[in-house]
Formats: structure tokens, C-alpha cells, sequence
């Protein structure tokens, strides 16, 4: 397992779609997980540190597991097929560990509400992990010396960005 923190949630600005980008701890690797606009709010405003007039639903699923004794012990992103993530809620309850299927963006908002670290399995760390100079490629059209304009690439491979780069409208964009 590979501990990551939140680096940012980007808004795209072609639709409601949010992406929440996990930075490898200590290295330059990163993963973007497409979310939803609420479970993005939900992050955004418990690391901000906002108040809310009464309890969200991850506060209530925090509230549940506190009441019945248990703890989180970790967020894993567990799995990634067909460009989608699943995670896992690690919990403590009387000493038994349980494991609790769940969407990332779902986990993330508990996790950031439990102060619990977030963890990627190597395996998707190797499969979806990018470096900052792939981000840049991949926006710009990809010329540096791994990715020519003249290499073909799977749509498969672009991930979680390519329905983002293809709406992008540059020429609207810049105001031309």
C-alpha cells in the first residue's frame, strides 16, 4: 500500500464533473479520481474546516461507526477496472477488522472526517500513477520524448483525463 493525501479537487469546466487528486507521499506520483459534485463539496468543506448547520451523510456514517464502538482505520483505494475505483473503509470494531466496500469519493469524504490516512494498492498505483510532466504532456497535445504526436495511444491509456481533454474548447477558452 502507498499512503497518499489529498492534493486538490479540480472542477472541470465543461460539466458538474470533479476530479480529486491523491499525491503519492513523499514522491511525485499522483492519481485523479473523477467525483461527483456533492461528495467533492463534502470533502472540500470538512478541509476547510466549515461548519455545517446539521450532520451530511458521511458526518452520519462517522456518527454510526463512533456510536457502535468502531474506528477507521484506513481508506484503501483498492481496485481500478474499465476506469472505474473502488475503495475499501478499514475498520477496527472490537478488535475484528472489517472491510467495507465503497466508492473512493465516499471513502474520501469519511476518511477526511475521521482524520484517517488514505492508502492506493500498489497495483493501482503502477496501473494509474502519473507524474507531473504526464498531466502537462497529455494537456498540451503530448510532444516530449515518451509521447509524440505520432505515436498512437490507446483511449484506454489516457485514463481519467481523456473525456476532460476532449471537451476542452480551446478556442473558446482563449477567445478566439
Amino acid at each position: 500500500m502507498i499512503e497518499v493525501t489529498i492534493e486538490s479537487i479540480r472542477v472541470s469546466l465543461m460539466s458538474q464533473n470533479r476530479i480529486v487528486v491523491l499525491r503519492e507521499e513523499g514522491g511525485e506520483r499522483f492519481i485523479p479520481i473523477w467525483i461527483g459534485p456533492f461528495e467533492a463539496d463534502a470533502i472540500t468543506l470538512q478541509l476547510q474546516g466549515m461548519e455545517v448547520p446539521r450532520p451530511l451523510t458521511h458526518d452520519l456514517l462517522k456518527n454510526v461507526i463512533e456510536t457502535l464502538g468502531a474506528e477507521v482505520l484506513h481508506i484503501l483505494i483498492s481496485g481500478l477496472e474499465k476506469n472505474t475505483y473502488f475503495a475499501r473503509i478499514v475498520i477496527d470494531m472490537e478488535g475484528d477488522t472489517l472491510e467495507i466496500d465503497s466508492r473512493p469519493s465516499d471513502a474520501i469524504a469519511l476518511a477526511v472526517r475521521t482524520s484517517s490516512p488514505l492508502y492506493v494498492a500498489d497495483e493501482v498505483m503502477a496501473q494509474a500513477g502519473m507524474q507531473p510532466e504526464e498531466e502537462m504532456s497529455l494537456a498540451s497535445g503530448g510532444s516530449n520524448s515518451e509521447l509524440n504526436e505520432n505515436d498512437d495511444v490507446a483511449p484506454e491509456d489516457l485514463g481519467a483525463f481523456k473525456d476532460f481533454v476532449e471537451g476542452l474548447d480551446l478556442d473558446k477558452l482563449l477567445g478566439n
